[in-house]
């Protein structure tokens, strides 16, 4: 299951008043705000635009566990794709947060993700 998607916008202040008014209907509103990026979510899960060059997509897939994010990373890596981060916690974005990050053969940046405590 995917759990969050990521688009790279050029004006992040522009790109936050449009989406905040386009996916209201939808049920989506603002749930995280930092300085590179805002995180729109509702019933279906999360849409982050983040201060990027458009076209730089970005999938992050949910893992139910730890021990899945570690196996994704190195079966991915394993695979062809690239390192763009071990597996790790990021606190930067929630304490919670552990994910590993590669690259695919075209270069997309894709992740699994836990946000379960350990």
């Amino acid at each position: 299951m995917i759990d969050h998607l990521s688009i790279g916008v050029t004006d992040l202040a522009k790109s936050k008043a449009f989406y905040e008014e386009a996916l209201k209907p939808l049920g989506y509103q603002v749930k995280v705000e930092m300085e590179h990026g805002v995180c729109f979510g509702g019933d279906s899960g999360a849409l982050w635009i983040v201060k990027n060059e458009p076209s730089k997509i970005h999938l992050a897939f949910g893992a139910p566990d730890r021990a899945i994010v570690d196996q994704f990373y190195q079966a991915a890596i394993k695979a062809g794709g690239t390192d763009n981060g071990a597996p790790g916690v990021r606190p930067h974005y929630h304490e919670n947060y552990y994910g590993a990050f590669v690259y695919d053969p075209d270069g997309y940046n894709i992740e699994a993700v836990c946000h379960k405590a350990d």
